[in-house]
């Protein structure tokens, strides 16, 4: 028995040995590296590391040792024989130091205690892989990299990712990893075992990190602070993820195409792209994604269970970080400027796109034409122009398309997805962007201001057309007449005047259209719809533009000024017309007679003479007119009644048009002139009439019998 710690041996050379722990003696000296140790055996056990020599060879795997019983150990990798076994929970080990250590997380027993911190520990091994922390030594150099690492696990580890070499494989699919770690997170995909909960809310884990995480939702504790920044996060991982958006640093490099990335997730993502493989299957649609954390995104939009609930306005979203960015249209915070030109973003994606202005990239090419593109849905729409297939067809009208989302945004045209409904006036819309523009027109909300004259707009694009104004920037110029315009949009539609094309078209008359506003004010002929009613005399129109030009008629305000003559109009168009009468300009000609006209309306009026065409046809007589205005003074002759009553001279007549034109009778302004002897007429058909007498030209008058 050791008269110091009372330990007892069955052999006196045991006790002897077991002495000199107590007195540190180390009697047995190695010639070579002069390292000391206090038995004779293990300096014998260290000289065979000096002459490399392995005699003891595994059957199994032909793996060599130094030592006998280390190849014992090693065996029971293959023959899973576990000898050692716990007396308190009867677990079993294969080495027999494995149980001591074990022992102790039941005594709680830690012999081995830190000098400079006073920390205990169960292990030795422990103790001096803590003591690394104070010394800050990394013994273990990658010779590859020449990485250094204050542990030989993450030694080990790292090694792999050169030679990637994956140990460590699961007995059910025959996956491979790197790290037994992630073998182990592996198996329980397998087992669906979740065995850590979270002492809060009782949710549970398979991992015991992903708790870890999981814990900083209820703590809100964010313990790691970016130097720079002062950013704070509450996991170091995420800390040292932030890091790489200031040093720019993209560790991560795909093995194919040579492309870098800052986080791994960001690689594993893109090598999908190689291997064009999709995996992970919907179980209630069949889609296949390429992940599975797509998958999951996706299998939300089936339960349309929404979490995540705005304490501001109460709209609801699947994921956090769209909540997070909706609290920003409250609390108007953008976080993401442009290191060029200092503008802001509310969203990072947002400030890439931004950035491609700048730097000039399109990163999205085509395949076909190679030809560039910024935004990919400019791509995908691009792709449309190539394809002449077009394999998704509408069940309802035949119509086809060369891309499914055309499809799916059709369907909705005939009313067989309307999810969003207006609780105020209950009209339908498919998308939740056009139910919130639309809620604005009852509510007069305009949430956007410009920061330059504090003009107000209810839509975003309204206010980015706005601030053109102030930048006076045409960047757009048409290649064909070298006009500049300051939005794309508006270059398009130019374009459209050089070539012709009519890419809109009506799906109930086929008729076509050059810019799809012009569809949508046709389509508007078809439902008899008048969504915009005017506030004072409650007159509805089908387009706003219209309502805003019968305002002008309870506000008598004219704007618009003729630098010339001074004469005042309501709308800037009506001052372009009136321009070309000093200009003597004429820029609209007919084709057939070569005849020119200083009005667009005028030059249709004149083609009718040629193609003999009369649209207005009376529905009681069946006769038809090629002006609107014969078509309703026809009209007139059949209606007994005459509602309309002038207030001047209480004459009646049987239509509003009329009675408008009857007005100008008493009116003593006669805005059409004669510009050989200065002749004033209220009707430009007068004026006609009377031009006629100069040129010495007999009318002929029809008398109707």
């Amino acid at each position: 028995m050791c008269n110091i710690c009372s330990k007892s041996f069955s052999l006196h050379y045991n006790l002897k040995c077991h002495l000199l722990t107590h007195t540190k003696d180390k009697l047995y000296t190695c010639e070579v590296c002069m390292r000391a140790y206090s038995r004779v055996s293990s300096l014998k056990r260290h000289i065979l590391s000096h002459a490399n020599e392995k005699p003891y060879v595994c059957n199994f795997c032909s793996k060599t040792f130094l030592q006998q019983q280390n190849l014992t150990v090693h065996l029971r990798t293959h023959t899973k024989e576990k000898p050692f076994t716990c007396e308190i929970c009867n677990k079993a080990f294969s080495q027999k130091p494995a149980l001591m250590l074990h022992l102790r997380t039941h005594t709680n027993e830690k012999p081995y205690v830190c000098e400079f911190c006073s920390k205990a520990f169960s292990m030795k091994q422990l103790l001096e892989r803590h003591l690394r922390v104070h010394t800050k030594e990394k013994p273990f150099v990658c010779n590859v990299c020449d990485k250094p690492f204050a542990l030989r696990s993450n030694f080990e580890r790292h090694i792999r990712t050169h030679t990637k070499e994956k140990p460590y494989v699961c007995d059910i699919c025959s996956e491979a990893f790197s790290q037994q770690g992630g073998l182990k997170a592996h198996l329980l995909k397998h087992t669906k075992e979740k065995p850590y909960e979270c002492d809060v809310c009782r949710k549970a884990f398979s991992l015991k990190s992903t708790l870890k995480r999981h814990l900083q939702i209820h703590t809100e504790e964010k313990p790691y602070v970016c130097d720079i920044c002062r950013k704070a996060f509450p996991l170091q991982h995420q800390l040292k993820r932030h890091l790489l958006s200031h040093t720019k640093e993209k560790p991560y490099t795909c093995d194919v195409c040579g492309k870098t990335y800052s986080q791994t997730g960001h690689l594993k993502r893109h090598l999908q792209v190689h291997k064009k493989e999709k995996s992970h299957v919907c179980n209630i649609c069949n889609k296949a994604f390429s992940e599975k954390k797509t998958l999951k995104n996706h299998l939300m939009t089936h339960n349309k269970e929404k979490p995540y609930v705005c304490n501001i306005c109460s709209k609801a979203f699947l994921w956090p970080q769209n909540l997070e960015v909706h609290l920003r249209t409250h609390t108007k915070e953008k976080p993401f400027a442009c290191e060029i030109c200092h503008k802001a973003f509310s969203q990072k994606q947002v400030l890439l796109v931004h950035l491609r202005r700048h730097t000039k990239e399109k990163p999205y090419e085509c395949d076909i034409c190679r030809k560039g593109f910024s935004l990919k849905s400019t791509l995908l729409r691009h792709l449309g122009t190539h394809m002449e297939e077009k394999p998704y067809i509408c069940d309802i009208c035949n119509k086809a398309f060369s891309l499914q989302k055309n499809l799916k945004r059709h369907l909705r045209t005939h009313g067989k997805e309307n999810p969003c409904m207006c609780n105020i006036c209950n009209k339908p819309f498919s998308y939740p962007s056009d139910l919130e523009r639309h809620i604005r027109t009852h509510t007069k909300e305009k949430p956007y201001t410009c920061d330059v004259c504090g003009k107000a707009y209810s839509e975003t694009g309204h206010l980015k057309r706005h601030l053109q104004v102030h930048k006076k920037e045409k960047l757009h110029v048409c290649n064909i007449c070298n006009k500049a315009f300051s939005y794309p949009s508006d270059l398009e539609r130019h374009i459209r005047t050089h070539t012709i094309e009519k890419p809109y078209v009506c799906d109930i008359c086929s008729e076509a259209f050059s810019q799809q506003g012009g569809l949508k004010a046709h389509l508007l002929k078809h439902t008899k719809e008048k969504p915009y009613e005017c506030d004072v005399c409650r007159k509805a129109f089908s387009l706003k533009s219209t309502l805003k030009r019968h305002l002008q008629i309870h506000t008598e305000e004219k704007p618009y000024v003729c630098d010339i003559c001074r004469k005042a109009f309501p709308f800037q168009h009506q001052l372009k017309i009136h321009l070309l009468s000093h200009t003597k300009e004429k820029p609209y000609t007919c084709d057939g007679c070569g005849k020119s006209y200083s009005k667009k309306h005028v030059l249709l009026m004149h083609l009718r003479r040629h193609t003999k065409e009369k649209p207005y046809e009376c529905d009681q007589c069946g006769k038809a007119f090629s002006l609107k205005s014969t078509f309703l003074r026809h009209l007139g002759t059949h209606m007994e009644e005459k509602p309309y009553i002038c207030d001047i001279c209480s004459k009646a007549f049987p239509l509003q048009e009329v009675l408008k034109r009857h007005l100008y009778v008493h009116k003593k302004e006669k805005q059409f002139e004669c510009n050989v002897c200065n002749k004033s007429f209220s009707w430009k058909s007068h004026l006609k009439k009377h031009m006629l007498t100069h040129t010495k030209k007999k009318l002929q008058v029809f008398v109707i019998c």
